[in-house]
């Protein structure tokens, strides 16, 4: 993706409503402390302003998949300390979560609230599991649980329909637009 020109960029958003990013770094040697390094943030900045490049008459949604890990610095998202010191030495000893961090503020500092070409979400899953179908979860507006000491589950396909749902529901886009919810596997037995 990051190989593309700027007139590819654009024209492959051009006709785009939505554009959702699930990139993310192979849990390789390689895909850890090789190149790209910031995959995801250079993709998101590149992706952004390649719609606000085609000067739309409407906005286009942007959903990006990111992590717990990564706390929301519009809202006071307490942590332990130890959960500070781990994610500090998670900052220097694994590029990948620096790029999810950097791909996040982007969104909130330089997209921001009142972009008249992009409205975005972030989408923060915790531990992702592979599952079969779509199970109940719930959405909350920052981590109930640590992502360090007491990480949650949740299904790649559950994320996958949650930000499906996020482009297709109105309402459930207004609900979190500009914003960065958690999603966790239901703990409620149905």
């Amino acid at each position: 993706m990051l190989d593309l020109t700027d007139t590819e960029m654009r024209d492959l958003v051009s006709d785009c409503h939505a554009v959702e990013s699930c990139l993310g770094h192979n849990l390789t040697w390689k895909g850890i402390y090789g190149q790209p390094r910031k995959l995801v943030a250079d993709a998101t900045k590149r992706l952004c302003n390649a719609i606000e490049s085609n000067n739309l008459e409407r906005t286009t949604k942007f959903v990006l998949m990111n992590t717990t890990g990564n706390r929301n610095r519009d809202l006071d998202e307490r942590i332990s300390f130890a959960q500070k010191c781990v994610i500090g030495l998670l900052r220097v000893l694994l590029p990948p979560h620096v790029d999810n961090e950097m791909a996040a503020d982007y969104l909130r500092t330089q997209i921001g609230q009142n972009n008249t070409a992009i409205e975005w979400v972030a989408v923060r899953p915790d531990g992702l599991i592979n599952e079969e179908k779509v199970s109940n979860y719930e959405i909350f507006p920052s981590p109930t649980r640590s992502a360090i000491f007491n990480a949650g589950k949740v299904s790649r396909i559950s994320v996958a329909h949650f930000m499906a749902s996020l482009i297709n529901d109105k309402n459930l886009w207004n609900t979190w637009k500009g914003k960065m919810p958690v999603i966790y596997s239901s703990s409620k037995e149905n």
